[in-house]
């Protein structure tokens, strides 16, 4: 009996070698403050992390290449436009946020005014303060309106074409791509390693199903925003041991034109 003890030991040791690791990714980026200027760093939820034991990216350049057609592209012009509307979207979010302080401000006043007496030097104090913001709100309101139809006939102007470039690049990329299902098939089961996905929580983790072979794998995830799309594709060697942690912000994406 004691001779068996070591020889399980070691058989416990050897699985425990071979077993997977555990890999647990992390997506937070900055965004612009939506209550008032600068950024805000914000944890992404409901993104699809996925470990893919091949660089996609690398295999749809080939494919593209043996295509021999060249992707659409996006005019200048265009970019050009979308930059301006782009603009537009910030001034008329500006204003919106300028006019709602303004609401805001003079509801408060309202409630705070509401038990006092009018001839209390409080309720003196407090309409003047009222006062003071009611003269701005008519202007600020009037901001809002000008500022989104400005935003507004620059963003009809770009739609049409947008479109028309998206469709294009798509009916390319149909053509183009048409095998990338079985390429991909082919590349894993070159590998010998799986192809795992998961799905970030509440606080941007995805954990629990990322659990895979030792290897080379390459993180992907994509994140759309307004006017682009992040974009993660990078590669991590995944070892036994500790949970490894991997960390997706701006700075390790790639940031695309989304039409």
């Amino acid at each position: 009996m004691r001779r068996s003890l070591p020889f399980a030991l070691s058989l416990l040791v050897a699985a425990a070698a071979c077993g997977p690791a555990e890999v647990v990714v992390s997506i937070e980026v900055e965004m612009p403050n939506p209550d008032g200027e600068g950024m805000i760093t914000q944890a992404l939820s409901d993104v699809e992390v996925q470990l893919i034991p091949f660089d996609r990216d690398e295999l749809f350049d080939q494919m593209a290449t043996a295509y021999g057609v060249p992707e659409p592209e996006i005019p200048q012009e265009l970019l050009d436009r979308r930059a301006e509307v782009q603009e537009a979207q910030a001034e008329w979010d500006a204003a919106n946020r300028r006019w709602a302080t303004i609401r805001d401000t003079l509801q408060k006043l309202n409630d705070a005014m509401e038990p006092l007496a009018r001839g209390e030097a409080r309720y003196v104090a407090l309409f003047r303060e009222w006062q003071d913001w009611d003269s701005q709100y008519g202007a600020a309101e009037r901001d809002v309106e000008r500022t989104f139809e400005a935003f507004d006939a620059l963003q009809r102007g770009t739609i049409r074409e947008s479109d028309s470039v998206r469709i294009m690049q798509e009916n390319w990329a149909d053509e183009a791509f048409a095998d990338i299902d079985a390429v991909f098939s082919e590349a894993q089961s070159a590998t010998g390693l799986d192809w795992v996905v998961d799905t970030t929580d509440a606080n941007g983790i995805a954990r629990g199903n990322l659990m895979v072979a030792p290897g080379q794998y390459w993180v992907h995830a994509r994140y759309e925003l307004a006017y682009t799309e992040l974009y993660w594709n990078f590669p991590i060697t995944v070892e036994k041991g500790e949970p490894m942690t991997v960390q997706l912000n701006r700075s390790n994406a790639q940031e695309r034109v989304k039409l």
